[in-house]
């Protein structure tokens, strides 16, 4: 009869439930991630396509780095696949990590603001047009580090100083992630300029499926090398 006990598959534990829950979680992770960058939703929408309204852009996408992180650290420690509270996962991840997650993130904005401003007047500064070649590698290479350090920040306990400094020595060692977030970043700048922002956050949840999946090995390491 013990055997027969322990044999037996309690609720939730088939493929079918496994999916379905899955589903769930992203699709819950997907309403909060909306709900919390609505206010800089609405001013994006509004606002018209032009260079000056860039620092704006940038204003408005403020709330995207808490709501990230809020959905890495949701989606990474979903241990139970029959758990159907990813809210509270959700909810705790974004009060622990929102104060040193916008350190990465407003700096980052700012820095892609002030490149953008000069990309869009390259003219009217009297600026060689080569110059938007250095201007937007250094973009890229800051918006790489920025993604290194918001998982690292999401999922680990660290002084935001020693989270720079590990995204950084990521960034310059594992250079195939590297490969795989550049292109993860040509994909979400594609859908912004081709679509809208909104159609970018309708997919936040599967994007952040995708950053766990290129930084796994980041995140292993990690856990092997780093954490006691």
């Amino acid at each position: 009869m013990s055997e027969i006990i322990r044999t037996q598959r309690h609720f939730g534990d088939g493929p079918l439930s496994q999916i379905t829950t899955f589903v769930y979680t992203l699709s819950v992770v997907e309403i909060l991630f909306v709900m919390t960058t609505v206010p800089g939703l609405a001013v994006s929408v509004l606002l018209e396509r032009h260079p000056s309204n860039i620092p704006l852009f940038a204003l408005a996408a403020v709330p995207v780095g808490p709501a990230l992180s809020a959905a890495l650290y949701t989606l990474q420690f979903r241990r139970d696949p029959t758990d159907l509270r990813p809210a509270i996962l959700f909810w705790r991840g974004y009060r622990v990590n929102a104060r040193g997650c916008l350190l990465i993130w407003v700096p980052l904005l700012v820095l892609l603001t002030v490149i953008g401003i000069n990309l869009a007047y390259l003219d009217i500064a009297g600026v060689p047009r080569w110059w938007a070649a250095p201007l937007l590698l250094i973009a890229l290479i800051a918006a790489l580090w920025a993604l290194n350090a918001l998982v690292i920040l999401s999922l680990f306990c660290f002084r935001v100083r020693d989270v720079a400094r590990l995204a950084l020595y990521f960034l310059l060692r594992l250079r195939g992630a590297a490969v795989g977030n550049a292109c993860l970043l040509f994909v979400t700048g594609a859908v912004v300029v081709f679509f809208s922002e909104v159609a970018l956050l309708l997919a936040a949840s599967a994007m952040a499926l995708v950053l766990l999946h290129t930084h796994r090995t980041m995140i292993t390491e990690i856990e092997r090398d780093f954490v006691a």
